[in-house]
C-alpha cells in the first residue's frame, strides 16, 4: 500500500465527518463499556483513545472519571468533541491530539494507564505500520498498563471482496479496512500478556470483529 491510500483515507474521512456531524451518535460504543471495565479493574486513571472521532466513546470515558487523551487525524472531528466536551462539562478530562496513526504518538513515555482503538488497527495501515503503532502504544503505556483494542477479521464477510490493496487491505465504498487474522495478532502480542481475545458482531452486515486485550509487563 502506497502513501495515496493512507492521503485518500484521510480525505476520505474529512469529508465523512464534514458531511455527517455526529455521525455515530452520542451513546457509547460496546468496546468502550468492555474497555472501561478492564481500566477500572486495572485502577487506570489516565488513558488514551487513537481514532476517537467525534469523541462518543472519548467523552463518555471522561463522563466517568477518566483523564482522556482523544487523537484523530480529523481536525472537524476532533473540533466536534471539544465542542461537545464543554457542553457535557468534561473540557477539563479530555485533551485532543491533531494525529496520524502513521507517526510517532505524542505523549511522553509511559504516561497513560490504558489505550483504547476500536478498528482504528484495523484501518489503511500496513503491518509494519500496525507494528510501529502497537510499539508506540507500548512506550506511552505505564508499566503494567493495558491496550484494549478492536479489528476486523478474516472471518468478517467482506474479506477478500472489493478494492484490494494487498496486505490483507480490501476497500468497500471508499473505506479501506486491513484484516486481521489470528497470526497478527499474535504477533501484535510478542512481549506483551495477551489477556484475552472476544469475538463480537456490529452493524447491519453485521462486521465481525475481534476485541483484542493485551498488557505491558511490569518491570523491576
Amino acid at each position: 500500500m502506497g502513501t495515496d491510500l493512507g492521503a485518500s483515507q484521510r480525505e476520505h474521512w474529512q469529508d465523512v465527518y464534514d458531511r455527517n456531524p455526529h455521525m455515530y451518535g452520542a451513546e457509547p460504543s460496546k468496546p468502550a463499556r468492555h474497555a472501561l471495565e478492564v481500566f477500572t479493574a486495572r485502577g487506570a486513571q489516565e488513558v488514551l483513545e487513537l481514532g476517537s472521532g467525534h469523541g462518543r466513546d472519548a467523552l463518555w470515558l471522561a463522563d466517568q472519571g477518566l483523564q482522556v487523551h482523544a487523537a484523530d487525524f480529523s481536525a472537524t472531528a476532533l473540533d466536534q468533541l471539544t465542542r461537545t466536551a464543554e457542553e457535557q462539562g468534561v473540557a477539563d478530562r479530555v485533551e485532543t491530539h491533531l494525529h496520524d496513526a502513521r507517526t510517532p504518538l505524542p505523549l511522553t513515555d509511559a504516561s497513560v494507564d490504558g489505550v483504547f482503538a476500536h478498528m482504528l488497527l484495523c484501518m489503511a495501515l500496513t503491518t509494519d505500520q500496525i507494528h510501529a503503532l502497537v510499539d508506540e502504544i507500548g512506550r506511552v503505556l505505564r508499566p503494567g498498563g493495558v491496550l484494549v483494542y478492536t479489528v476486523r477479521h478474516t472471518g468478517d464477510a467482506h474479506y477478500g471482496t472489493g478494492v484490494s490493496h494487498g496486505d490483507d487491505i480490501f476497500e468497500h465504498g471508499g473505506f479501506a479496512v486491513h484484516f486481521f487474522d489470528r497470526a497478527l495478532v499474535e504477533d501484535l502480542a510478542e512481549g506483551w500478556e495477551l489477556v484475552g481475545v472476544e469475538s463480537f458482531e456490529e452493524g447491519e452486515l453485521p462486521r465481525r470483529l475481534w476485541s483484542v486485550t493485551q498488557a505491558k509487563p511490569m518491570v523491576g
